[in-house]
Order: C-alpha cells, then structure tokens, then sequence
C-alpha cells in the first residue's frame, strides 16, 4: 500500500511540473506558442484558455474526493496528451517525446490512484 501511493504521488508530482511547465511557456513564451500553434495549424487564440484548462486540470488531480471531476481530468489530460504527441510527431518538431512522457506519467498516476482508492 505504502508503495502504491510513493508511485501515486512521484508520477502526479513529475506530471504537475511538467505541466506547470507547459502553462508557463503559454503564458510567458507566448510569443513563441503562437509561432508553434500557427505551425500545427491551429487557432492561436487558444493558447490562453488551453493553458487555464491545464491548470484547471491539475487543480482537479490534487484535490481530495471530488471522483467525477478527477476521472474527467484525467481523461482530459489523456487526449490532450494523445493529440499532442502525434501533432508533434507529424511535424517532426522533436517535441512528441514530452507528450510522451506525460502520458506514461499520466497512465501511472491514473493506475496508483485507482489502487489506493
């Protein structure tokens, strides 16, 4: 049990930093978002409520109880991640090995949540 909510803990943490990260970059680097979101060909007025629907999601991840709103943030969190990964990899920036990473994180910390819960 004690193992479970190490992993539980270790992947939500390495997964809100790298997400902490990414909202950063938008709202700090935003210059540089634009120019990435033009080249994935998409509106770049998203940035903004894309990065506040991010934290949004973290909030959701560390809060306790609230099961519904967790479970939708993962899933969230889940196809944005999938999305991510291949739009970078179609375009061959170099950058689908972070989405990847967050997804692994994101599959662990979905399985050690349900485990401890």
């Amino acid at each position: 049990m004690k193992t479970n909510k190490i992993i539980y803990y270790a992947a939500t943490g390495l997964l809100t930093l790298l997400m902490l990260f990414s909202i950063s970059m938008y709202i700090f680097k935003h210059d540089e978002i634009e120019i990435a979101f033009t080249n994935f060909g998409y509106p770049t007025y998203i940035i903004y409520p894309y990065a506040i629907a991010k934290l949004l999601g973290l909030i959701a991840l560390w809060l306790p109880g609230f099961k519904t709103l967790k479970e939708w943030a993962y899933s969230g969190f889940f196809f944005a991640f999938i999305l991510a990964f291949f739009a970078h990899f179609m375009i061959g920036d170099g950058e689908h090995m972070a989405a990847l990473i967050a997804l692994i994180l994101l599959i662990l910390s979905y399985i050690f949540y349900k485990k401890n819960n």
